[in-house]
């Protein structure tokens, strides 16, 4: 019976997320909204088509370790240790200022300290994966502002790892203190170093040998075990599996057959991707959203996405360098997409949130990817309409 319900259960959300997901991509939007919302739908607290179940969470957690292993494999290197000073520091505000607006704001309401710490955590993610997307749409991906956004989101993925790495240790104890921060810091650091390191002397000699391999799928599989390898040993010294898994695409995205590897990827990500997404969705309660419930959560939520705006916003003010778009490069950070839904799950995981506080969470990150790609693209649009045509070239004389 529990095979049956997960295969039928699979399949729905299999077919859900496909379906939903075409219908976000056809407006415009991304797919990850269509995904959350069709978990939204078909989880417990609207249809009850699906209820969460191990073999589902297993899926789930599979899913989002090939999810940071592509977001590695298509992230540079190289661009990310010559991010530059200024991507570096509109980086740092970004995650600076939400999450002190967001510690400081959830304080202010009587929230514990380690749910506060979470809630700020949460409001430093962007997702490079949405702002690309409209950016590559626009056709802007070598303009100045686009290349300080994307180099400003790598680094940020960085920081915010670490982030996630720091809290979840936190969360583990049971409080915060500076002294465990500081210790889980230089843990995360440590070991994304030495991870990225070793990685880079090993891999090559690892992909090499799978080059020579004649069984079928022996590139693909060689690279998994390695992403699964370094999430095992991330998980054993207390941080985040996730981690492992960012720094093993990292890693291989160094070698020769960095392509093949992204190729062959996809068709995995493809089926088990989705599934996280889904599963984030299904654990949203909108009831408790509801503005007219006695202990809704729905100006909380307000709350939370207008700080959560406004904190990115102030990232673009930090650039100092002539031609390029503050205002740009502010809403190219708004988005959370789905750096912010991890970090909101791993707080619901460990019980630092509860589900309405989660509900709430989930919201902001829905609301501030829906905002970001029409402001951006509204931005740029106005930008071109500003720009007085080029002049007509003269008559020929004579």
């Amino acid at each position: 019976m529990a095979l049956r319900d997960l295969l039928i259960g699979l399949a729905l959300v299999w077919l859900i997320a496909k379906v939903a997901g075409e219908a976000m991509e056809r407006t415009g939007q991304t797919a990850v909204l269509g995904e959350l919302l069709a978990g939204v739908a078909i989880g417990p607290g609207v249809l009850g088509l699906v209820h969460d179940s191990h073999g589902l969470h297993v899926l789930a957690e599979l899913g989002v370790l090939i999810l940071l292993f592509e977001v590695g494999l298509e992230s540079n290197l190289g661009d990310l240790l010559r991010a530059g000073l200024q991507a570096t520091l509109v980086a740092i505000a970004g995650v600076v200022v939400p999450f002190v607006a967001g510690y400081g704001f959830m304080s202010a309401l009587g929230y514990p300290p380690l749910v506060a710490v979470f809630i700020g955590a949460t409001m430093t993610a962007t997702s490079v994966g949405v702002t690309a997307r409209v950016l590559t749409d626009l056709g802007r991906l070598q303009d100045r502002a686009s290349r300080v956004i994307l180099g400003a989101a790598v680094v940020d993925d960085i920081l915010g790892l670490v982030i996630l790495a720091v809290v979840t240790g936190i969360a583990t104890t049971g409080g915060v203190s500076l002294a465990s921060a500081a210790l889980l810091s230089v843990k995360a650091v440590g070991f994304l170093a030495l991870a990225i390191a070793v990685g880079v002397w090993l891999a090559p000699v690892l992909i090499r040998w799978a080059g020579g391999m004649r069984a079928r799928g022996t590139l693909i599989v060689y690279s998994l075990v390695f992403a699964v390898g370094l999430a095992a040993v991330s998980d054993m010294m207390g941080l985040a599996t996730i981690v492992g898994a960012f720094a093993a695409g990292l890693v291989l995205a160094t070698t020769e057959r960095r392509e093949h590897i992204e190729r062959q990827i996809k068709p995995v990500a493809d089926l088990l991707v989705p599934v996280f997404f889904v599963t984030v969705g299904m654990k949203v309660q909108p009831a408790l959203l509801n503005p007219f419930a006695e202990h809704a959560y729905f100006g909380l939520t307000l709350a939370l996405t207008g700080l959560a705006v406004v904190s990115k916003l102030v990232a673009g003010l930090t650039v100092y360098q002539r031609g390029v778009r503050r205002w740009a490069v502010g809403v190219g950070m708004v988005p959370r997409g789905e750096v912010g839904l991890i970090f909101a799950g791993a707080g619901l995981a460990v019980g630092v949130i509860a589900e309405d506080l989660y509900s709430a969470l989930v919201a902001v990150v829905m609301l501030t990817t829906f905002v970001a790609p029409p402001w951006l693209k509204a931005l740029w649009r106005a930008d071109a309409t500003a720009r007085p045509a080029p002049a007509a070239d003269p008559p020929p004389s004579g």
